[in-house]
């Protein structure tokens, strides 16, 4: 599997703003400001929680949440780069094929990206390829001005 992504938050980079909760609640209910609202800064993602009983327990929360979000991030704009590099994918079912290799009742192999064939069967099944990759390039020079 890939390797592990770690997110670090620079302090500096953080936003935290303290308000009143709202909802439900008891005695001192809006009386306190408990509720934390943390932006990061750079990206803009936010994380709030007003869901536990003091401010320092919303602010441990908020930056777990935060720190969720900013690995969701990383790890998207890592598979965007993954994708990027490894390009489009094709699946090898019927019809992608690069060649053909018939053996019986004669002797050819065909390269269908350049329709280039060849008898000498035996030559490209020990591995001389050579012929075939030399007419690729070539059909490929003319394709990329």
């Amino acid at each position: 599997m890939g390797q592990a992504v770690e997110v670090s938050i620079n302090p500096d980079d953080l936003k935290i703003e303290a308000f009143r909760s709202s909802g439900p609640g008891g005695q001192h209910m809006q009386k306190t400001s408990s509720a934390v609202r943390i932006t990061h800064v750079p990206t803009g993602l936010t994380a709030s929680c007003q869901s536990q009983r003091s401010q320092y327990q919303n602010k441990e929360v908020a930056l777990k949440v935060l720190q969720a979000r900013l690995l969701d991030l990383e790890r998207a704009k890592e598979a965007e780069e993954r994708a990027k590099i490894k390009g489009q994918h094709l699946s090898a079912g019927w019809g992608n094929q690069i060649r053909s290799y018939v053996l019986h009742p004669y002797r050819m192999v065909k390269d269908h990206r350049t329709d280039h064939e060849t008898g000498n069967t035996t030559a490209v099944l020990d591995g001389d390829l050579d012929e075939f990759m030399e007419v690729y390039l070539r059909s490929q020079l003319g394709k990329s001005n």
